[in-house]
């Protein structure tokens, strides 16, 4: 069911110049682009939900993963949450200190370190993932509930064919290297975020 005939507040400078860029500038922009804006509007929403409940938002991947699988190792973590062990450990230990994990070492094995949530980590869950399906809801307002499956089905087309092509090409070169990905990603932002006329860019990729 479509709501929109519901009141909508006025958007924000920011953001109303996003609107204008997509509906006035160049609506025919890539879609790359488009979903970038998505992203980073539906991680600010969850962002600004979570430091009303004291949670850092960098620690929300990993209670996300921990929720499900709890116990996992430092490395397993740091590679469903697709970032580097060093960023991995700083936060973790952020999350040690604030009551949210414990790390230990399983016994016929001391090389690897196991994350384990505490039960304030655990209770966590109850109050947080509320907040994800509330900026979930918020963000498809409007929309009716076809244009949302349809939607649905395109972003998961675009994920299949864009997994065949990265693995077409490892076929046909090497792939860089994460440190010279991340370079090129951040000079793609700095530059489409600056064009925009804010000079904050951020290439968030967790949700």
């Amino acid at each position: 069911m479509s709501v929109g005939n519901r009141k909508r507040s006025v958007p924000d400078a920011g953001t109303a110049a996003i609107l204008r860029h997509w509906r006035e500038a160049v609506p025919n922009d890539r879609l790359a682009h488009l979903v970038k804006d998505v992203t980073r509007a539906l991680l600010r929403a969850l962002q600004t939900r979570l430091a009303r409940h004291g949670v850092a938002f960098g620690h929300w991947a990993f209670l996300r993963i921990l929720w499900e699988s709890d116990g996992l190792t430092q490395r397993a973590l740091s590679a469903g949450a697709g970032l580097m062990e060093p960023t991995t450990s700083a936060a973790l230990a952020a999350m040690e200190k604030a009551g949210y994990i414990r790390r230990e070492r399983k016994p016929g094995n001391r090389k690897n370190m196991h994350v384990f949530l505490t039960p304030t980590g655990k209770a966590l869950r109850r109050k947080l993932v509320p907040l994800a399906e509330e900026v979930n809801a918020v963000a498809v307002r409007g929309a009716s509930m076809a244009d949302v499956a349809a939607t649905r089905r395109t972003l998961l087309v675009m994920v299949e064919n864009l997994a065949r092509d990265e693995v077409a090409g490892r076929k046909r070169r090497p792939m860089p290297s994460t440190r010279a990905l991340a370079r090129r990603v951040a000079a793609a932002g700095v530059t489409r975020t600056r064009a925009r006329g804010n000079g904050r860019a951020r290439a968030d990729l967790q949700y």
